[in-house]
This record gives structure tokens, C-alpha cells and sequence, in this order.
């Protein structure tokens, strides 16, 4: 890091498992998930230039600057807090696009911390994480850099302490939209809710994501990667992630990786695949107060 620019890495997430325990008036979906943070990030790089501009290099083909995180996270940050003065972003995408991974989120809340870093903006984590919620419910997550229990609409974010695990992950190549999902007339609403305690005396089983079953009416290439998982990795219990369409395993501690990722060489054209070891922290949590 110098005085005059900045680069984060920004890290994907995944849903160990996903209720939906009921449903707001206003219409928003109350969840209770643990978010897992994964090695498998998006590396955003962050300039000052004089120019009192946002400017984006290379966006990403097909997303207006009003529809991309980073570019509607700099101006939230620099309208709230008056900054004279502009900022140069990149963006390095690794994470696939509508996977249910958090990328965009990652990618937002990695923005709102390095400009806060970068401008010397000394917003602490509440204030960040407040900011956050008005570009997504998962963005304070990111924020709040570590794993977490997190109820609500998203807003709800305990940490919890999670045993280091690799995961296998696949991305069908096939995006799904978070409104399809929960605008979908027979998507269960009404979980039981479970306590921490009830999650950590079993994590790695007997949980679900109730999304999942939509998915797969809506997006067959779901069903396709967790029988894929399933034969690759038997007994393994594949389930989705978020609303989709990535889905994961937790391995074995004994598992051979290696031939894991010999198998991901083969698999169906566009899918991408990777081995993936879970992270206790955002790599960018140090530059933030928790004060």
C-alpha cells in the first residue's frame, strides 16, 4: 500500500446453510445462515487522481455504472462523506457473477473499506457496515470481516468460530437471480429457527438451504453439479449456496485434493470448479476499527 493507492483482496463466501424462518410486512425474507468465508477472492485496486471523478477501468461488459457495487459503493462513500477528490478502480473478477458466492457484495464492502483507508475517511465498522446495508444485505457481512451467524434480512451478524475446512465448489456456468428465487410461489418460508449452539453441535450436517428445490426447478444445471459432486465425492451431502447456482461440499480432512482437482479438469464445458480452504478473517479486516 502507498499513500496514493491501495489493493485489497476481496473474498467469496459460502452458505453453510440457508433458512428462510419467515417474512417481513414490507415483503423482505428473514434468514438464518452461517457465512463462511472462502480463499477464492476478486482483487480490487484503488488510486487517488485529482480529478474529483469515480472512474471505473475496464467495466465489466453488460453492467451500467449505476448497476456496479464498486463504482455505487465510492460514490456512497464520497457523497456521505463530502470527499474533494476522486478515485481510479480495477477490478480483477475471479469470483463468477450470480453464483451465490457474495462476490459483488465482497466487492463492495472491499471498496467502502479501502476508501476509507485510502481517503482517511476514519468511519469505524458500524458506521462502514451501516453504509454497507444501503448497497446489499450481505455487504455488511464483508464488513464485518469474519464468519457469522447471520439472521434478519442480513443485518443480524454474530461471529462464530468455524473449524478450517476445505470445500469443493461448482459453478454451473448458469446465474440465477436472487428476486426469481423469493418471488417464487411455493418457496418454503417458514423454517424452524435454530440457535448457534444448535448449528455447532452438528455444522457439517443435517442443515439445509431452502432455496435449493426452486433452484432446480428454475435452473436444472443445480441438479446437474450436486449429482456431479455426488459421484466425485461420495457421501459428501453437496448442497447450494445462497440462492444459487453454486453448490459445494464440505471434504474430508482425509480426502486426496489432488485428485479432486485432476476430476475438475473434466467437467462440463463452462462449469468452473475449484478446491477452496475456508478463512477465519476478510483479508482486508485489519484495515478497519472495530471501535
Amino acid at each position: 500500500m502507498s499513500k496514493n493507492s491501495l489493493v485489497l483482496r476481496a473474498p467469496a463466501k459460502l452458505n453453510l446453510f440457508l433458512h428462510i424462518v419467515g417474512r417481513r410486512p414490507d415483503g423482505y425474507h428473514l434468514l438464518q445462515s452461517v457465512f463462511q468465508l472462502i480463499d477464492w477472492c476478486d482483487t480490487i485496486t484503488l488510486k487517488k487522481i485529482s480529478e474529483n471523478t469515480i472512474h471505473r477501468i475496464d467495466p465489466i461488459p453488460g453492467v451500467l455504472p449505476d448497476q456496479d457495487l464498486v463504482v455505487r459503493a465510492a460514490k456512497l462513500l464520497k457523497e456521505f462523506c463530502q470527499v474533494e477528490g476522486g478515485v481510479e478502480i480495477a477490478l480483477k473478477k475471479e469470483i463468477p457473477m450470480g453464483a451465490g458466492l457474495g462476490g459483488g457484495s465482497s466487492d463492495a464492502a472491499a471498496t467502502l473499506i479501502g476508501l476509507n483507508t485510502l481517503w482517511d475517511l476514519k468511519l469505524d465498522q458500524k458506521a462502514l457496515c451501516t453504509l454497507g446495508l444501503k448497497l446489499g444485505a450481505d455487504v455488511p457481512f464483508f464488513i464485518f470481516g469474519k464468519n457469522a451467524f447471520v439472521e434478519g434480512i442480513g443485518e443480524k451478524i454474530q461471529e462464530i468460530s468455524l473449524e478450517n475446512r476445505d470445500f469443493l465448489v461448482i459453478f454451473p456456468n448458469q446465474g440465477i437471480t436472487t428476486a426469481s428465487i423469493f418471488q417464487y410461489p411455493e418457496l418454503t418460508r417458514d423454517h424452524a429457527q435454530i440457535t448457534i449452539d444448535g448449528f455447532l453441535a452438528s455444522p457439517w450436517s443435517n442443515l439445509a438451504n431452502d432455496c435449493q428445490a426452486v433452484a432446480m426447478r428454475i435452473c436444472p444445471e443445480v441438479k446437474q453439479a450436486l449429482n456431479w459432486i455426488t459421484q466425485a465425492v461420495p457421501g459428501s451431502a453437496p448442497r447450494m449456496s445462497g440462492s444459487g447456482s453454486s453448490v459445494f461440499a464440505v471434504l474430508d480432512p482425509k480426502i486426496n485434493t489432488a485428485e479432486l482437482e485432476n476430476l475438475l479438469q473434466n467437467l462440463p464445458k463452462g462449469w468452473i470448479g475449484r478446491v477452496v480452504r475456508g478463512l477465519n478473517k476478510n483479508p482486508a479486516y485489519n484495515l478497519i476499527s472495530s471501535v
